[in-house]
C-alpha cells in the first residue's frame, strides 16, 4: 500500500518503456529528470499506451517499485504548456490518477466489470 504523505512526487511526462526495473529508472530520474533518485521522492512513469504506470521510491535502505495495470481507460496525467521533462504534483493530484480521474475533467470515468453471461 502506498503512503500518499510523501515528500515530493514528479510525474516524467515522456512515456516509459514499462519493462525498465529499478536500476534503469534510477538512471532516467538522473539522467532525464535530473533528480536525485536517493532523495526520498517518488518518480512517476507512465507506459507508452498510457494503461500501465510504475512509481519508483528510496524507501530509507533500497529501492521500491510500485506498478499498476488499468484493465480499461489510461492514466491520465496533467497537460503541460512548453518544454518539460517532468513535473512536480500534490499528493492528492496522485491520488486522483491512480483512481483514473484526469485532471481536467468535470467528471470521473469509472471502470466496471462486463457482465458475463451465466
Amino acid at each position: 500500500m502506498l503512503n500518499l504523505a510523501a515528500g515530493k512526487i514528479y510525474l516524467c511526462l515522456e512515456p516509459t518503456d514499462m519493462r525498465k526495473s529499478f536500476d534503469t529508472l534510477a538512471l532516467m530520474v538522473r539522467d532525464h529528470l535530473q533528480g536525485d533518485p536517493q532523495s526520498g521522492s517518488w518518480f512517476v512513469f507512465r507506459g507508452k499506451r498510457g494503461d500501465r504506470l510504475k512509481i519508483l521510491y528510496w524507501d530509507g535502505d533500497g529501492y521500491a517499485l510500485w506498478q499498476k495495470r488499468l484493465e480499461a481507460g489510461t492514466f491520465e496525467f496533467p497537460k503541460v504548456i512548453g518544454e518539460a521533462a517532468g513535473v512536480e504534483i500534490k499528493a492528492t493530484d496522485l491520488a486522483l490518477i491512480l483512481g483514473g480521474v484526469a485532471l481536467n475533467a468535470t467528471r470521473r470515468m469509472r471502470f466496471t466489470r462486463p457482465v458475463t453471461p451465466v
